[in-house]
């Protein structure tokens, strides 16, 4: 049985979201795990698109990332801004 996965989309990503009329934050059921790039083929968001996924408040690289069940997942796209890539995490990506 699938459960729930919060979505956040940031910066361009979050016009993406409204454009397809979906909330922000965005649920999708996902049985089991997923892998970022599964959850993002889910999604039909190019993987260019995203730079970084965040799974629980921990930042990975799309092609790392792992989402299961219950997660709170957040997406960034490339292009946020250098103090803030530090702040959140992308120096130390998985």
């Amino acid at each position: 049985m699938a459960s729930p996965v919060e979505i956040r989309a940031f910066m361009d990503l979050s016009s993406v979201f409204s454009s397809r009329n979906w909330p922000n934050p965005k649920t999708v059921d996902v049985a089991g795990q997923v892998s970022g790039a599964q959850l993002l083929e889910l999604l039909a968001l190019p993987a260019e698109m995203v730079e970084v996924i965040f799974v629980n408040g921990k930042a990975f690289t799309p092609e790392n990332a792992m989402v299961c069940e219950g997660d709170r997942v957040a997406l960034a796209p490339p292009g946020v801004p250098g103090p803030y890539r530090v702040l959140l995490g992308f120096k130390k990506m998985g």
